[in-house]
């Protein structure tokens, strides 16, 4: 069964999605809007599907509520998308004959909304990608108790700046497949939404056309991770990539 509502978190690394996806499935009336694509992309083998079809409805199930509203999270990177993309397009609720990225996506997944979330501050973006990576915190439960993770040789100019500059060629291609579709999202920013988490849920659940007012929104699942080992990562990358700048930035 379709979904009669749908709609797609799009984002890049570090920018709070997963704290977003947590607090919206709390409210139990917006789909459940998980990285079900953050897999290899063939979806037949990863969810031991036999036919497009199967698929199809699986997929369906898995993030939809039972007032059939769905969501799904997903972060824009090739050739994943592209792949992915292809993948939608064999399903049945698509056809093969439509090759429009944005008219496949809308039409697996019906009446759709596009929801784009995004951190202002690129360096810090970045800082936390790198820190993430190199800890192995990309999240951590309200409730967990943390467990010192030694960072002291662990700043790389060259690492961070790479992916200061694959999160805005990531964003860059995000954007261009809302140009191809004439699509206006919400835009989400992760500033705004650490300093009024539970207004930005309702604010998504009235884009949505749901009942913002009587959802009940959990508190934050998770904990913040940025600390001061962060900070110095920020400060000191900042210098460096200005170094020699007669006019900075920042």
């Amino acid at each position: 069964m379709p979904p009669k509502l749908s709609y797609t978190i799009w984002f890049t690394q570090r920018t709070g999605s997963t704290l977003l996806y947590k607090a919206i499935e709390s409210t139990g009336m917006a789909g459940v809007p998980r990285e079900w694509f953050n897999c290899p992309p063939d979806l037949l083998t990863t969810f031991k599907k036999t036919s497009h079809a199967e698929l199809q409805e699986y997929l369906y199930k898995l993030g939809c509520t039972p007032n059939g509203v769905f969501g799904i999270s997903h972060s824009f990177y090739e050739p994943n998308f592209s792949q992915l993309t292809e993948t939608l397009r064999s399903l049945p609720a698509c056809g093969s004959a439509q090759t429009e990225r944005t008219a496949i996506w809308e039409q697996v997944f019906p009446n759709h909304r596009h929801i784009f979330m995004t951190r202002r501050n690129k360096v810090r973006l970045a800082v936390s990608w790198w820190r993430a990576i190199q800890s192995g915190e990309w999240h951590v439960p309200t409730e967990q108790v943390r467990n010192p993770v030694d960072l002291s040789d662990k700043y790389s100019f060259d690492a961070i700046n790479h992916l200061y500059n694959e999160c805005s060629m990531r964003e860059a291609g995000i954007q261009e497949f809302f140009a191809e579709g004439g699509i206006t999202p919400l835009n989400i920013f992760y500033e705004d939404f650490i300093q009024n988490y539970e207004g930005t849920v309702r604010t998504i659940l009235d884009y949505l056309g749901l009942d913002s007012q009587s959802a009940p929104i959990a508190l934050p699942a998770l904990t913040k991770i940025a600390d001061t080992v962060s900070e110095e990562w920020v400060q000191r990358f900042r210098e460096e990539r200005q170094n020699g700048w007669p006019n900075r930035g920042w």
